[in-house]
């Protein structure tokens, strides 16, 4: 095999290790996103919100832990939207290499 074929190859599984370190950053985000939701739903149902500060527990006003998690989940929905464009980028270049590969492989 070419040399070139070789570090096209190594490119390739570079690129299929940056594809699984997104899918794992994607799918923590993804938690928080659901943690936040279930945690706006049960502010639905409590007259009392307490929010975690360091070691402790403090009583908070219900309207701005709402409006916290709100922000919180924004945010981690925009960490999501780039790790998916960063996807989307790794697999576009992955399929290109390796239709090269294949390519050079098969002559």
């Amino acid at each position: 095999m070419e040399k070139e074929t070789e570090e096209k190859i190594n490119q390739l599984q570079l690129f299929e290790q940056s594809m699984q370190n997104l899918l794992m950053q994607k799918q923590q985000f993804q938690l928080q996103i659901a943690e936040t939701d279930s945690a706006l739903k049960e502010l639905e149902t409590t007259d009392k919100s307490y929010k975690i500060v360091g070691n402790i527990m403090v009583l908070t006003k219900k309207e701005d832990l709402k409006k916290d998690l709100k922000e919180k989940k924004e945010i981690v929905g925009l960490r999501v939207k780039s790790l998916e464009k960063q996807e989307m980028q790794i697999k576009e270049k992955s399929s290109t290499l390796q239709e090269e590969i294949l390519k050079k492989m098969k002559k």
